[in-house]
């Protein structure tokens, strides 16, 4: 049987370069959700975060993300969402639509903008009209989707599951 030792604060993975992968937000109306992602986008290297609306992070639940992630502030994520497509980021919404992927078989573009919708109202219709893919995550119960923070967790593992050295 094999003796297990907790390892407190064990070294971080290190990465050959820089995510080429953004998260963009829809206004959330929870602090608690914005500040979780910050910490989720800390722990996965990635290194940019695009809140919009009343966008406040909770040092405290973000931890050290609210230090390692740049947190860009927009009044409306469409413009935002074209400029970095004209910058060649492919758009990925993570949304229960009509075509959308499954997240489980879906093949992330490297260099990538996952769109995030706000609690209960989801992607805007124009939000969704720039999006190159959507994808969503099966669900096997209710409630008919996952916490917008959770969900945005198991959509970067999964782009991170693809590329582990950035």
């Amino acid at each position: 049987m094999p003796k297990f030792e907790h390892i407190r604060h064990k070294p971080p993975t290190e990465l050959k370069q820089e995510r080429p992968f953004i998260i963009a937000c829809s206004p959330l109306r929870s602090h608690v959700n914005l500040s979780t992602i910050m910490r989720m986008a800390g722990c996965s290297g990635v290194t940019q975060v695009i809140a919009t609306g009343n966008a406040k992070v909770n040092a405290k639940i973000a931890r050290d993300g609210a230090d390692q992630v740049k947190l860009t502030t927009k009044n409306s994520l469409p413009p935002v969402l074209k400029k970095l497509k004209q910058e060649g980021y492919t758009l990925v919404g993570l949304e229960q639509t009509t075509n959308s992927n499954n997240l489980h078989s879906f093949d992330f573009p490297h260099k990538c903008v996952l769109v995030v919708g706000a609690e209960r109202e989801g992607l805007s219709q124009d939000c969704l009209d720039c999006l190159d893919y959507t994808v969503e995550i099966p669900v096997w119960g209710l409630p008919f989707s996952y916490n917008v923070a959770s969900a945005t967790s198991l959509a970067v593992y999964e782009y991170c599951r693809q590329y582990p050295e950035g």
